[in-house]
């Protein structure tokens, strides 16, 4: 898992070519006028979703995790709370899914932090995570997850 904000992406270049296309593509997109929806960046190996929704209670949410696909999402208007925690032995409350890519855990998140505008989160197959969260009252936010191909 890496947080950090989006004007700190060169320190991550070396990771893989594809992630570094998924941070092209926040860099280089008018994010704040594209609408909702879902679309290619490179064919099915990386693509973005655009969302819109409102935050969420934790109490209602289980820790989701994928396998093919390493999530980078990045929060465009508004503030989240997104729960982590490590994936050690845990068993999915919910098998996965192979054509949807996750599975879902019952396990509350080890801890939570405050993604805000501009922040970028990436989650590899071994970090379940639960985004959406409210921080205090639901919210409305903009975020948008680029989905990168393992």
């Amino acid at each position: 898992m890496i947080i950090d904000q989006l004007s700190n992406t060169h320190l991550y270049a070396g990771i893989s070519d594809k992630i570094n296309k998924a941070f092209q593509y926040l860099q280089n997109t008018d994010l704040d006028n594209v609408a909702p929806g879902k679309y290619p960046i490179d064919g099915d190996n990386i693509f973005a979703i655009v969302q819109e929704y409102t935050t969420l209670d934790s109490a209602d949410e289980k820790m989701e995790a994928h396998r093919k696909h390493i999530d980078v999402q990045y929060m465009i208007k508004g503030t989240e709370l997104v729960g982590h925690m490590l994936l050690k032995d845990q068993v999915p409350c919910k098998v996965y899914d192979e054509q949807e890519d996750y599975m879902l855990f019952a396990e509350e998140p080890t801890f939570f932090t405050q993604m805000a505008a501009g922040t970028f989160m990436i989650f590899y197959p071994t970090d379940p995570h639960m985004p959406c969260i409210k921080e205090g009252e639901p919210a409305m936010v903009k975020k948008v997850v680029v989905k990168v191909k393992i």
